[in-house]
C-alpha cells in the first residue's frame, strides 16, 4: 500500500491493550501491512461489564460501528462474563472481537477463563465492573487493571496479559474477514 491509500483501522477504545492486541494480530496478515493504527472512544453501548454471549457481542458490535469512519475497518472489542455449565462460578470471561468494513461484522471470539468466585459473585450478583470487583477482592490495588495486564494478568502470574489474551479474538475475526474475501485491501 503507498502512502496515500493507507488502510486506516480505527480501534473503538482508548484502551492501550486494545490497540496492542488489535496492532498484533493485524500482523500476521501480509494483507495489512501498512495499515495506520487509530484509536476512537467509541461507546459499548451495553452495561459496563456485559453479561452473556449476547450483550458481549453487542458491545463489540457498537464499538467496531462507533470507530469506523468512511474507509478502512472500525474493531471493536468487548470482554464479558458468559455462562458455561460445569464451571464452578457459572461463567467464564471471553472477549469478542468485531471488524466492521462498513457493510459487515466480521466477528470472532478469544479463550475464556474463569474468575475467582470472589469477582465472579460481585459482577454477577452486585452488578460490579470487572475491574472495581478485582480492587474490592484485593487482588490489586489498581483500580483500572483492564488498562494494565487485566485480571488474566494476575492470576497467571504475569504469564498472560490482558491483551496476549486479546490476540486471538482478534486473529478470529481477522480470519472472517479474509474468508470473506475482504482482506486484500480497503473495504
Amino acid at each position: 500500500m503507498s502512502g496515500d491509500d493507507a488502510l486506516v483501522v480505527a480501534v473503538g477504545s482508548g484502551n492501550p491493550n486494545k490497540l496492542d492486541a488489535v496492532k498484533r494480530a493485524f500482523a500476521g496478515f501480509s494483507a495489512f501491512d501498512g495499515a495506520t493504527f487509530v484509536t476512537f472512544a467509541s461507546p459499548s453501548g451495553v452495561s459496563d461489564q456485559p453479561v452473556g454471549y449476547e450483550e458481549t457481542l453487542k458491545g463489540a458490535d457498537n464499538r467496531a460501528m462507533g470507530a469506523r469512519s468512511g474507509t478502512g475497518y472500525g474493531v471493536g472489542l468487548e470482554s464479558g462474563l458468559v455462562p458455561v455449565e460445569g464451571t464452578v462460578t457459572g461463567y467464564m470471561n471471553l472477549t469478542a472481537c468485531v471488524i466492521y468494513d462498513g457493510e459487515c461484522f466480521h466477528r470472532g471470539v478469544g479463550p475464556a477463563f474463569e474468575l475467582p468466585s470472589s469477582v465472579c459473585n460481585m459482577v454477577i450478583s452486585e452488578c460490579c465492573e470487572l475491574d472495581e470487583a478485582v480492587h474490592r477482592a484485593g487482588l490489586s490495588e489498581n483500580t483500572r487493571i483492564g488498562y494494565a495486564e487485566g485480571l488474566i494478568g494476575i492470576l497467571s502470574g504475569g504469564a498472560v496479559t490482558r491483551a496476549d489474551y486479546m490476540v486471538p479474538a482478534v486473529t478470529m475475526a481477522l480470519v472472517a474477514l479474509t474468508a470473506r474475501g475482504k482482506g486484500t485491501g480497503h473495504a
